[in-house]
């Protein structure tokens, strides 16, 4: 089985393009790894209010939120 490729917004199910267009709006970007849930549209809906709330709330600064991303997937030998 290969690696999923992500999914450009062109090829994105019409519900889920706003979030396309938000991530661009925000960042400048889809990020890879929410290109390859978008192939499963359900999933990517319920992710992103889950990540938001993680990445963009709390009393942690999002530069520590980053460095546990980072050693996270270096402990899992995933590629980042």
């Amino acid at each position: 089985m290969g690696v999923p490729k992500p999914l450009v917004k062109d090829e994105a199910d019409c519900s889920i393009r706003e979030l396309f267009e938000g991530m661009q709006a925000t960042i400048g970007r889809m990020p890879n790894v929410f290109g390859v849930m978008a192939r499963f549209p359900a999933a990517l809906k319920r992710f992103v209010p889950f990540y938001n709330a993680v990445m963009l709330k709390g009393r942690v600064p999002p530069k520590l939120k980053e460095l546990a991303y980072l050693k996270t997937a270096s402990i899992n030998v995933c590629q980042y």
